[in-house]
């Protein structure tokens, strides 16, 4: 892929050093792209994941359900989290491996319904550096473009392996 604006592929948008984002505790780090969540990325996801739940797949008995048409799994909304977190959070400089930790909280909180777009909103809740790694904890909301209430909120908690010192 040669597409200069995917940050999935290029790595964060920026490398800041642990003093610089530690100073950034409780800041917004920032908002990333809109999202276009369409039925072929959810029918593609539901092919991967082996979760063919009629709410996602079947447009005609989705709408008679009162979401009115197919909505995202969840799992697909959460799962681009990455792609959201390149285009807005640092890399730590030094850095040679970053991890996904996990989460500490995680709410879905509002169906995405087919051709809705999504966005993600990273505030930097805590970060704490040890020689040889860190760890970051993002509060993390992703909007539904339009819509009074989040697809989900989370705490989201990513590790990292510093290079060995030379």
């Amino acid at each position: 892929m040669n597409d200069q604006n995917d940050q999935s592929t290029r790595g964060p948008v920026r490398s800041m050093s642990a003093e610089e984002v530690r100073a950034r505790i409780g800041s917004e780090l920032g908002v990333s792209d809109w999202i276009a969540i369409d039925q072929g990325m959810i029918d593609t996801f539901a092919d991967v994941t082996r979760d063919r739940y009629f709410i996602h797949v079947d447009p005609e008995r989705a709408a008679q359900t009162p979401f009115g048409g197919t909505i995202a799994h969840g799992f697909l909304t959460l799962s681009m989290l990455a792609h959201m977190a390149y285009q807005v959070c640092p890399g730590i400089a030094g850095t040679k491996a970053q991890l996904n930790y996990g989460f500490n909280r995680l709410r879905f909180v509002a169906p995405v319904p087919v051709d809705a777009r999504i966005r993600g909103r990273f505030l930097l809740k805590d970060f704490t550096a040890k020689p040889d790694r860190w760890q970051a904890i993002y509060d993390v909301v992703v909007e539904i473009e339009g819509r009074p209430k989040p697809a989900l909120a989370a705490e989201w908690v990513a590790a990292g392996l510093f290079e060995d010192p030379a």
